[in-house]
């Protein structure tokens, strides 16, 4: 194991939350827009940062299979 590893890994870790906090933060704009009220904005935001997490995390740990 290369010692600039764990750097990379919490580096990715890093972009990959960023990338979902823009996304949750894009649906909560969105619902919001549409008139949606607060509670159901935030209910679609968490369900964008989540499905966007997990996106990523499996496009890292199918990069890393390789």
């Amino acid at each position: 194991m290369k010692h600039t590893f764990p750097a990379l890994l919490l580096l990715a870790l890093a972009v990959a939350v960023l990338f979902s906090l823009v996304a949750a933060a894009i649906a909560f704009a969105l619902a919001r827009w549409e008139g949606a009220a607060v509670p159901a904005a935030l209910s679609r935001c968490g369900i964008a940062f989540a499905a966007s997490l997990t996106l990523c995390l499996a496009a890292f740990t199918a990069l890393d299979r390789t």
